[in-house]
């Protein structure tokens, strides 16, 4: 159980992780719209890779895209970090 004092207050307190390794830098975002896309390579909606990158090459100076790979839903994004990189590059360029 999370108590409510460790509930972030803002969006800029959760601390995500990235697919290399490290932890994404809130800074990236700043005066930037955000989208957080939840993600999964084996998801019939996987094509949206490829959308989101065409709506994130028309607004590169304004909008940051977040994608976060989950496998909670149906096991659909069962893949390790190097596995999921490599399958976003390949197929869909990002």
């Amino acid at each position: 159980m999370v108590s409510i004092s460790e509930i972030p207050k803002h969006i800029f307190d959760i601390k995500l992780n990235t697919l290399q390794g490290g932890v994404f830098s809130w800074d990236n975002c700043k005066g930037k719209k955000v989208l957080i896309v939840n993600t999964a390579s084996e998801c019939g909606f996987t094509k949206q890779y490829e959308d989101l990158q065409k709506l994130y090459d028309l607004y590169p100076d304004q909008l940051q895209i977040i994608g976060v790979p989950c496998n909670q839903f149906g096991k659909q994004e069962p893949g390790d970090a190097e596995t999921i990189t490599r399958f976003c590059s390949m197929n869909f360029g990002v």
